[in-house]
């Protein structure tokens, strides 16, 4: 149960943090800005919650995990669970600071519109791409033979250089929780978009996972 509060709660501050500036920051800190969020928000949580539960707070990454042998079936579930519930929350919380003033909650999606109107398929190849190499890292960093004091560094650092590549592209998932609450409580199209951003990470994370799994990726 431990773990899974803390999945919960980790999930929910990487909402709060990554969502939460591009509702309240907006213009003024920008890209850059957006992508330091979502990262130090997964520093904060690798050092606050790793212990407890290894800080995945994403369904791609608890995926990639189980491939790699590293959790059952049944604690994959229950990590995504929790994940997609404290997603949900997050974005509640910033819905309800934010009441009127709140714009789009941080949604994903692409095309004419959004971003900078990339296609279907431009969103589809970064999103399973870049989680795919997400999931390597983290997978990478927490293994056996790797520096564990350093993962949670190298793990944010990774997302705030794949939010400074992809924000103009789908505004940057890797992570179906995070697309989820927020696209949940706009609706619309954020909503209508939202299986992308389901099946894309699940597939980069899979890939990722079946690297470890297949030893390719194994000393």
């Amino acid at each position: 149960m431990n773990k899974l509060v803390a999945e919960f709660i980790g999930t929910g501050v990487l909402v709060l943090f990554g969502c939460g500036s591009v509702v309240f920051g907006g213009e003024a800190i920008g890209q850059v800005g957006f992508a330091l969020a979502f990262g130090l928000a997964i520093v904060a949580m690798a050092y606050g919650i790793g212990p407890i539960s290894g800080c995945h707070i994403n369904p791609a990454v608890s995926l990639g995990a189980f491939l790699d042998n590293r959790m059952s079936a049944n604690e994959m579930v229950q990590y995504w669970v929790a994940q997609f519930a404290g997603a949900l929350v997050g974005a509640l919380i910033i819905l309800a600071i934010a009441g009127s003033n709140a714009s789009g909650l941080g949604v994903n999606g692409w095309g004419e519109g959004y971003g900078g109107g990339y296609s279907l398929i431009s969103a589809l190849i970064f999103e399973i791409v870049f989680t795919a190499i997400f999931v390597v890292v983290i997978l990478g960093s927490t293994g056996e033979k790797s520096s564990p004091g350093f993962a949670g560094l190298a793990i944010g650092l990774t997302l705030v250089a794949i939010h400074l590549v992809g924000i103009k592209i789908t505004g940057v998932s890797v992570n179906p929780a995070r697309s989820f609450g927020p696209a949940l409580l706009v609706g619309g199209n954020a909503l209508a978009q939202l299986w992308l951003f389901i099946v894309a990470p699940l597939v980069g994370g899979a890939i990722g996972g079946l690297l470890y799994r297949a030893k390719i990726l194994k000393v």
